[in-house]
């Protein structure tokens, strides 16, 4: 008769000492202590021919870190080797200690980043993410992937955890990836050594405890007006670029990077193409009167339909966020921060009585709840064109209204 598998549910009522079955070599053994572990009973030949040793078991790991789908792999791995004339104690013993393949964490690294180059956000996106890993991992890079273990990755992540938790939680993610990337391709057999959850978790603090989130600051929305009046009459490129980002509750980047064919100005619409949004989904901006007055100001300096409607110093180079934090010191905001803009936005919003759903789409939020995001298919354009509209009054209120023409 053959062996009975095993399910999630009846491993979690076996407590009952002694090796339980799954089938195809594969059983879990538990200890009068209550430990659990899995194990793989094979036989081999003497190698004169000879008959049968007795039964070898083979150790694969605790079920707390190996779970019941990772242990049939590993079994699966022990049956192809005994195929192949191997003997698994040895081979998982060599895969351990990293010579079965020769790959290095630095090589699988490599590799993953070649075979996910078509999703990668831009390029620049890619050399963050090798960059990162270059510069707090480097410890890793010549290790044999095969035989990283926690401790390995404790010791690259621990410099950072108390100082950029953000970063580090960041490196921890990428470091995941890779190992899962390797064991994937059965470059590594054991468990992955980075995962948080059941891992990492009860090792290191959660990162929101080592460093409570930072607003960024904002500006006071009643005083915008008088932000937005000295900001007009600045004759600069970056001022003019910064008050189209306060119009509009656009993202540095966004704004930074505007071109004008993603410009409508006869139909009053900016539509952001979805590689420069951060959601990865472009996003329809409404342009109220001012902002439009803004875009009609900066057309002397078009170059090309293609080309950078708040053009940099260096020709095709969009303006830096130091030279929009620098317009935001000049004009008086001293206090606040270019991205703490849209924050001066939303709080406008909600002082105003403004609906939630209408300031979340205008910042382009993701709707974090799934089911109601499921049924909010619009994109509220003509209810934001309105808000919009209204926004502009308030940032444009006062004498100082009109936007004044560039020196060029």
């Amino acid at each position: 008769m053959p062996d009975r598998r095993l399910s999630a549910l009846a491993i979690a009522k076996i407590t009952a000492p002694g090796k339980h079955p799954d089938g195809g070599g594969l059983y879990l053994q538990v200890a009068p202590t209550g430990a659990r572990t899995w194990l793989f009973r094979f036989t081999r030949n003497h190698p004169d021919g000879g008959p049968k040793r007795k039964s070898t078991w083979c150790g694969l790991g605790s079920l707390e870190v190996v779970p019941l789908a990772e242990a049939r792999k590993k079994a699966l791995d022990c049956r192809r080797w005994l195929a192949q004339g191997k003997h698994p104690v040895e081979e998982l013993r060599r895969r351990r200690a990293g010579d079965a393949d020769g790959k290095t964490f630095g090589e699988t690294l490599d590799a993953y980043l070649e075979s996910h180059a078509a999703g990668w956000r831009s390029r620049k996106h890619a050399m963050q993410w090798r960059a990162s890993l270059d510069q707090h991992a480097a410890g890793l890079m010549k290790k044999p992937v095969a035989s990283i273990d926690v401790a390995d990755v404790l010791a690259v992540l621990k410099p950072a955890w108390q100082t950029v938790p953000e970063t580090a939680s960041r490196v921890r993610q990428r470091i995941e990836a890779v190992i899962g990337y390797a064991i994937a391709h059965h470059w590594r057999t054991q468990a992955n050594p980075a995962v948080w959850r059941g891992g990492l978790a009860y090792l290191l603090p959660p990162v929101r405890k080592v460093a409570p989130v930072q607003h960024q600051p904002a500006l006071p929305w009643r005083d915008l007006p008088d932000l937005m009046r000295r900001l007009v009459d600045s004759t600069g490129t970056a001022a003019r670029c910064l008050a189209f980002l306060i119009l509009t509750a656009a993202r540095s980047g966004e704004a930074r990077g505007a071109r004008w064919d993603e410009i409508d100005l006869d139909g009053a619409l900016w539509v952001v193409p979805g590689e420069r949004m951060k959601a990865s989904r472009p996003h329809r901006v409404p342009l109220s009167d001012a902002a439009l007055a803004i875009l009609r100001e900066m057309l002397p300096l078009r170059r090309a339909d293609d080309g950078l409607v708040f053009p940099g110093g260096r020709p095709g180079r969009p303006l830096s966020d130091v030279a929009l934090a620098k317009a935001l010191r000049t004009a008086g905001a001293k206090d606040a921060t270019v991205h703490g803009l849209r924050s001066t936005f939303r709080d406008w919003c909600a002082e105003s009585g403004k609906p939630r759903e209408i300031a979340e789409a205008a910042l382009a939020h993701a709707n974090r709840d799934r089911v109601e995001a499921a049924y909010a298919r619009s994109d509220l354009i003509d209810r934001r064109r309105v808000l919009m509209e209204q926004w502009g009054d308030h940032a444009m209120a006062g004498p100082a209204a009109k936007v004044r023409k560039l020196r060029v």
